[in-house]
């Protein structure tokens, strides 16, 4: 564990309003490149455009290093980082879980888990809100899951497990009763129901759990809880700090409420084109939508130099 005290997640940066139609100002010395995965790189189909590929190559030529910073586990963000040539370490988990990229990327054929890399941070949520938790969402119609030790851990009868193992490439641990056998302090507590039903519940349930827990959306479907003062954003101040890169000079890229904070903390915050408004308030600029290739729109235009229209100051 790394000796910098992260327990102070920091004052977050000034919003900045996007405004449609000023050109970008010539892009600034960019040290560090940190983007969301999902609906920023990966489309919906699970996929990764060509061009958005290509402006990754491009970035990391330059000498930019770019991390994943995902609400997902490490075990699933570590084949997209491997399948991409990112580079470590990878912020997990809304930032609650921060480890290094293992030595060697792991064999899709393989039957028994590759070493992970290094453990940097990790702050989990405490047992008791974890639970009650489980219990508000249960109560509202939603179907939590927890994160424990990077395991997913679901209950019997879950209707989203097919789906939600199918999108995170996880096979998922089953109990009888989720919040009765949670013995342990999990990473996070993921709940899914109807698109749009988690945003509509957002603010009820950071009234609900207000210093017990960070409550966010990372997708129409999700509904997200983590120890209180953890998000992106938070992670993003703690590994630029120990990397001794100025925030000034890391980009962000993300399209979701979780990615707020994130693109907030940065000096070259990005949202994707269609990202909530409190998401595009947040950031510095607005690119295009995931399946307009908007991240490598982003990339051209503030890293590698290609001035682009799509990317909006």
């Amino acid at each position: 564990m790394a000796s910098d005290d992260p327990s102070r997640p920091g004052r977050p940066g000034p919003g900045r309003r996007a405004q449609p139609g000023v050109s970008p100002p010539a892009p600034g010395p960019i040290r560090l490149v940190v983007s969301d995965l999902d609906g920023t790189l990966l489309r919906d189909d699970l996929t990764v455009s060509e061009r958005v590929r290509a402006a990754l190559r491009l970035t990391r030529a330059q000498g930019v290093p770019i991390i994943l910073a995902s609400g997902r586990m490490y075990r699933s963000v570590v084949p997209w980082a491997c399948e991409l040539g990112l580079d470590g370490p990878a912020i997990c988990y809304q930032g609650a879980y921060v480890r290094e990229l293992p030595p060697a990327c792991p064999d899709p054929t393989a039957t028994t888990a590759a070493p992970a890399g290094a453990l940097l941070l990790h702050r989990p949520l405490a047992i008791p809100v974890a639970r009650a938790a489980i219990r508000w969402c249960e109560g509202h119609g939603l179907g939590p899951h927890a994160n424990i030790d990077d395991e997913l851990v679901m209950a019997h009868g879950d209707e989203n497990a097919a789906d939600y193992e199918r999108a995170s490439g996880v096979e998922a641990r089953f109990l009888p009763d989720l919040a009765a056998g949670l013995l342990k302090p999990p990473t996070k507590i993921l709940a899914v129901g109807p698109a749009g039903r988690p945003e509509a519940l957002l603010e009820e349930a950071r009234a609900r759990f207000a210093g017990r827990a960070q409550v966010t959306v990372s997708h129409p479907e999700y509904l997200e809880f983590t120890a209180p003062g953890v998000t992106k954003g938070w992670a993003v101040r703690w590994l630029a700090r120990r990397l001794g890169i100025p925030l000034e000079s890391v980009m962000a890229l993300g399209d979701q409420y979780n990615d707020l904070e994130m693109l907030e903390a940065v000096g070259q915050g990005v949202a994707m084109g269609g990202a909530p408004e409190p998401v595009r308030h947040a950031a510095r600029y607005v690119t295009g939508t995931v399946g307009e290739d908007g991240a490598a729109q982003a990339l051209e235009a503030l890293v590698l130099g290609r001035g682009s229209p799509e990317v909006r100051a």
